[in-house]
């Protein structure tokens, strides 16, 4: 039958009504993708353990216009690899639960690097955006693959902060859980096609997929297994970040976690995973070693932030043990309250601390010291 590509029948096959990738990989378990699009599309007899009431739903749906799909994607620019061709992504062979498809944006290249996830809660502090953001890019500086899902909050600024760094390719990866022509958040759009641009998108929805609550989870396992060490930011202690956590796990993919303020519901996950014995994360060496990476070759880089003085500094001491508000460090550092809003003026200008709610936080970097 083969009047098209093979990917054609693949992507096809993914976009049939009620498809799942336990269905995908059990049809392409049966044949060459265009083999099994003829047995789907034009026998009447079971299909390698298919429902029979699922088969009668994608007959009467297989006879869309292949020519339309196949000009989609090349429109789109997307890729569609199977287990079966030569640039199938290489960390995905032989993982127990590896997408029998995948679609791409981008250049596979990346797969080369090393690979770190950055994730964490949407719901983030504002000092866990900036250090995830810090992290991204003092890992991209050092030539490591940023890895998250583009979700809100910690995800999307570990790429930022990688995608930052001066260079035609920027070390990321973007795993998702749409069509790649469908994306969530809506105001990651800029995000999306940086990633695309510099680095690899990948997903193994098919075009024109919508974000449904049962594809996070499973995108959550293509990010662990294409992962060397997962480094959990800010976590509650349930959710989509100990989702992957647990994909990593099964995976033997080392889980890192930075350490947070006890009782903030946002550190719960975290501290939990550090209580139960995975590595801590304070700046980019500490995952560098994790590694197995020369943290004495890494190109040390200084924080440009000027430095505080004078009241300034205990201000940033006082911070340092937890977040306050203007009344409370003004009793801690024996600062009067306009000394003290000043000197948190100054501070915010200079890229030291953020407003959170009623209170401030100071942001640490990740770049070490």
């Amino acid at each position: 039958m083969s009047d098209y590509p093979e990917w054609v029948y693949a992507a096809a096959l993914c976009s049939l009504p009620l498809q799942t990738p336990a269905r995908v990989r059990s049809l392409l378990r049966a044949g060459s993708p265009s083999q099994v699009f003829e047995r789907v599309a034009y026998h009447s007899g079971p299909v390698n353990g298919i429902d029979n009431e699922v088969l009668k739903v994608w007959r009467r749906h297989v006879a869309c216009g292949l020519d339309t799909l196949c000009d989609r994607y090349v429109a789109a620019d997307v890729q569609v690899l199977t287990e079966r061709d030569e640039h199938y992504p290489w960390p995905l062979r032989g993982d127990p639960a590896a997408p029998a498809v995948v679609f791409v944006r981008g250049s596979l290249d990346v797969l080369d690097r090393r690979r770190v996830a950055i994730i964490g809660t949407r719901r983030a502090s504002n000092a866990g955006r900036h250090f995830a953001r810090e992290l991204g890019a003092a890992l991209a500086e050092r030539n490591v693959c940023v890895v998250s899902g583009l979700a809100r909050g910690i995800d999307g600024e570990g790429h930022r902060g990688a995608l930052g760094i001066c260079g035609t390719m920027r070390p990321v990866l973007g795993v998702v859980a749409s069509g790649l022509d469908v994306v969530y958040p809506p105001e990651h759009a800029d995000l999306w096609t940086s990633v695309a641009r510099h680095g690899l998108l990948l997903s193994e929805t098919p075009l024109g997929a919508r974000p449904e609550a049962h594809r996070f989870p499973m995108r959550n396992r293509i990010l662990a297994a294409l992962s060397e060490v997962v480094v959990v930011v800010e976590s509650a202690a349930t959710g989509g970040s100990m989702s992957t956590v647990r994909e990593a796990e099964r995976r033997g993919v080392a889980v890192m976690a930075v350490p947070g303020r006890p009782g903030v519901r946002t550190s719960e996950g975290t501290n939990s995973l550090l209580r139960d014995g995975c590595a801590p994360v304070t700046n980019v060496d500490d995952v560098l070693v994790a590694l197995g990476l020369d943290t004495r070759k890494s190109r040390p880089r200084s924080d440009v932030r000027q430095s505080p003085i004078g009241s300034e500094q205990c201000v940033v001491a006082a911070l340092s043990r937890e977040p306050g508000t203007i009344d409370s460090l003004s009793l801690c550092t024996a600062l009067s309250v306009v000394e003290v809003a000043l000197a948190l003026g100054r501070l915010e200008s200079a890229g030291w601390v953020a407003q959170s709610g009623a209170g401030w936080d100071l942001l640490t970097s990740a770049h070490g010291p």
